[in-house]
């Protein structure tokens, strides 16, 4: 597995708790890097000679503003293209989010900032446009991330992280349980493929605080606390790992098949059908399937 670019949950924590997060973000989540953790993800993404971009988000990145800005420049200062994903809610006024990303010239490539239903009462919120404004002051690049909620079309083409295919809701995370009921439902033995994730070559993948490396949210590869970078990519077998081989060989329906777990009929989307028969198997597979977090498991 050849990696292009890492993403680092810089903390699980947010200040929002939005229905369709992936990973359960919320002021009540655990779990937010140091920065000595950080130079030691930043000097490994560099052993690997294939990693060039960094992108940080979380959760909200900006929570942790200190460990954040001397992250970004910790990466830049070691060659990576840098990214950060954020919901924008510091840029009260253009001026204000001047001064929040007056440490970033130079050193930015992208700035991704969630406006949506889910985040504000308009889908282009106040805080993005200040965001927007005040980074093309400072020739910071920046583009915002919409999800449309469930039984409307898709919002505008996300810039920065998302493809434009890619702005529906995806029903695993907290969407799994908070907006399902919105959903057109289908027969789960339809869902024959993962419609998102190269689960063989995935190009850049998720690292959590934990250590824990994410080829899609909730499914692990290994622990970068544990073993190197470079080496977990070095031995990356996914048609030997236990939830990536069946989904390579038959999607979400073949988790089902192959493990031969009852669950019901029907499923909104891939990912609800994969996100349920990942719960029905935490207790086997645990060592894969984690952390806690990412199943809407922490102390509150």
């Amino acid at each position: 597995m050849e990696l292009t670019g890492l993403h680092i949950l810089l903390t699980y924590q947010c200040n929002f708790e939005c229905d369709h997060c992936f990973v359960w973000g919320s002021p009540w989540q655990n779990g937010t890097f140091s920065m000595v953790q950080l130079e030691n993800v930043l000097t490994q993404a560099k052993a690997t000679g294939t990693i060039e971009s960094i992108y940080f988000e979380g959760g909200e990145p900006f929570l942790y503003y200190p460990i954040l800005v001397k992250a970004v420049k910790s990466a830049n200062d070691k060659g990576f293209t840098v990214g950060i994903v954020s919901n924008g809610y510091w840029a009260i006024t253009i001026e204000d989010a001047e001064e929040w990303l007056h440490p970033f010239i130079g050193k930015l490539q992208d700035l991704s900032v969630s406006s949506d239903l889910f985040h504000y009462d308009e889908i282009l919120s106040l805080q993005a446009k200040n965001a927007c404004q005040a980074a093309e002051r400072l020739g910071i690049p920046i583009g915002t991330i919409s999800i449309a909620p469930p039984g409307k079309d898709n919002a505008d083409p996300a810039i920065g992280q998302l493809p434009p295919d890619e702005s529906g809701v995806m029903y695993r995370g907290r969407a799994a349980e908070k907006l399902v009921g919105k959903a057109n439902l289908h027969p789960w033995r339809e869902f024959v493929e993962c419609p998102y994730e190269d689960l063989r070559e995935p190009g850049r993948i998720h690292l959590d605080p934990l250590g824990n490396l994410h080829i899609c949210q909730g499914i692990s590869i290994g622990n970068l606390f544990d073993q190197p970078l470079k080496e977990i990519c070095a031995t990356y077998e996914p048609d030997q790992h236990p939830i990536c081989g069946p989904l390579l060989s038959g999607g979400p329906a073949e988790l089902v098949r192959n493990y031969d777990l009852s669950l019901e009929e029907n499923f909104a989307d891939a990912c609800h059908l994969c996100y349920s028969a990942r719960i029905a198997l935490r207790a086997r597979y645990n060592n894969f399937l984690g952390p806690d977090q990412v199943y809407g498991l922490y102390d509150s």
